[in-house]
């Protein structure tokens, strides 16, 4: 990869936490989809308010609740994501990523696959 273009790029972690309105409705810790159906998106943004606040307040380490909670796959490797460039992610999740600071945490991210909270890394 060339310089340039891994000067355009980020890196992040997140935590996703699908919901009833998710544009996949499975993931690695529901396979069948059966919570996630009935999850509703008011509750998966509490629970995922709930894990953020443990996070802010020190209670607990991000890539152990990712790994625990994210219906993501990328929960396996602590929620890292990789580095990203520009057009590789849904627009709201990228805008988020890119306006954070490294080691800032975002607020709620709605995106086609549920809620999000990123942290970038890089």
């Amino acid at each position: 990869m060339s310089s340039s273009t891994a000067a355009n790029q980020v890196r992040a972690s997140h935590i996703l936490i699908k919901h009833q309105g998710s544009r996949r409705k499975a993931s690695w810790k529901d396979p069948e989809g059966r919570l996630i159906s009935a999850t509703t998106r008011d509750s998966a943004v509490s629970q995922l308010k709930l894990l953020r606040d443990d996070i802010i307040s020190g209670k607990a380490k991000f890539n152990d609740v990712a790994s625990r909670y994210s219906d993501c796959s990328s929960a396996k490797r602590g929620g890292d994501l990789g580095p990203f460039g520009r057009g590789q992610m849904q627009r709201p999740f990228e805008d988020a990523t890119y306006n954070l600071k490294v080691g800032e945490i975002s607020d709620i991210v709605d995106t086609d696959s549920g809620v999000h909270i990123i942290m970038r890394t890089g």
